[in-house]
């Protein structure tokens, strides 16, 4: 039981992403942001044994408060770059801080990643995550019988156990004309 929470956000995180909106922050010369990344059923992070909830239980997602965005400036020397996707798993702990994060690279939208050329930005994405905060993830536990309809706010719970997550993100960079862009969803 003790890797369950971790399946949490893998499962549920499905049903989360379709409130995304598309979102474009302008830091100095650089457009930065990130998307959420679907589970993959098929390997990486979607190999995660899936944590079935009890009925009496509720799901609460973690909730990105706090994301400087990433910044490549001088440590990739390219002058132009096509639209270039790389991707991080995400580990945030219980109290809503990023524990680590590491490169995937296993998804074809992902596989640039996997190109040395391609480290600063990896590198950016990393040290901004890396200051990320977000709410905590929760296990709503509810008492028998009274149960609400929307167990994902874990209002009205009994208990409610913080847990530590994945989350999947990717970060599209361009280079044009000498300058950063990365688009985003999510946030």
């Amino acid at each position: 039981m003790k890797g369950a929470p971790l399946c949490i956000a893998a499962v549920l995180l499905a049903g989360c992403v379709s409130h995304e909106r598309l979102t474009t922050v302008d830091t100095r010369s650089e457009n930065v942001g990130h998307q959420r990344l679907q589970p993959d059923a098929g390997g990486g992070a979607g190999q995660i044994q899936p944590y079935t909830l009890a009925a009496s239980e509720g799901y609460r997602m973690p909730q990105l408060y706090a994301a400087p965005d990433p910044v490549v400036g001088e440590s990739d020397p390219r002058t132009s770059l096509p639209p270039t996707t790389v991707c991080l798993q995400v580990v945030v702990d219980a109290q809503g801080r990023v524990e680590r994060s590491q490169p995937l690279t296993d998804r074809s939208e992902c596989s640039a990643g996997a190109v040395a050329e391609n480290g600063p930005l990896l590198q950016a994405a990393q040290d901004a995550v890396a200051q990320w905060k977000y709410s905590s993830a929760a296990v709503c536990h509810f008492a028998p019988g009274k149960v609400p309809k929307d167990r994902s706010d874990c209002q009205g719970a009994d208990s409610i156990e913080p847990v530590a997550v994945t989350l999947q993100y990717a970060f599209t960079f361009e280079i044009v004309k000498g300058q950063h862009v990365v688009r985003t969803q999510g946030r």
